[in-house]
């Protein structure tokens, strides 16, 4: 089983600003918001209602309620224009590939993303083939986010983005 802390704990640091667009019910939610610590947010994005309140009964039932800012947003738009350059770290796990638009997906994340931040976009590999994963780093790269790496990721397909500038 895919532990949430083996996926992220590389990346988040105490005090970060982390996005989570396509929390779901907050798998990976609780360990970003115990990772950030008391000095930190995580910013999660969703465009369920439903999803949003789950997570949110999951996260308080931790104790990170006060770390965790819960929008809903439009399919169309992430909405965090207000973020602009203060996001340190963005997960996008198994959401891309649901997207209308992954181009202006990844230039709205580089806008609210500072000088420097990574970003760890992970696909499923039975729903995203090579190609498609090609074409989500492609867009990627036009917004201004380069490979840095490519951890592992139990069947899926992973990478490690940094912001350019």
């Amino acid at each position: 089983m895919l532990e949430p802390d083996e996926v992220v704990q590389p990346f988040v640091r105490e005090g970060m600003t982390v996005l989570e667009p396509g929390p779901g019910m907050g798998f990976f939610t609780v360990e970003l918001a115990r990772l950030v610590g008391a000095s930190g947010r995580v910013v999660a994005l969703d465009i369920q209602p439903k999803m949003l309140a789950g997570l949110k009964r999951r996260v308080a039932k931790a104790g990170f309620l006060n770390r965790v800012e819960a929008r809903l947003v439009s399919p169309g738009s992430l909405g965090v224009t207000d973020l602009k350059g203060s996001v340190d770290f963005t997960l996008a796990f198994a959401v891309v590939h649901e997207l209308p638009d992954a181009g202006s997906f990844f230039a709205e994340v580089a806008q609210a993303s500072r000088q420097g931040a990574r970003f760890l976009l992970v696909e499923p590999a039975g729903h995203v083939k090579d190609a498609e994963f090609q074409a989500e780093l492609d867009a990627a790269a036009r917004a201004g986010f380069f490979l840095a790496d490519d951890p592992s990721v139990r069947r899926s397909h992973a990478a490690l983005l940094k912001k350019d500038s």
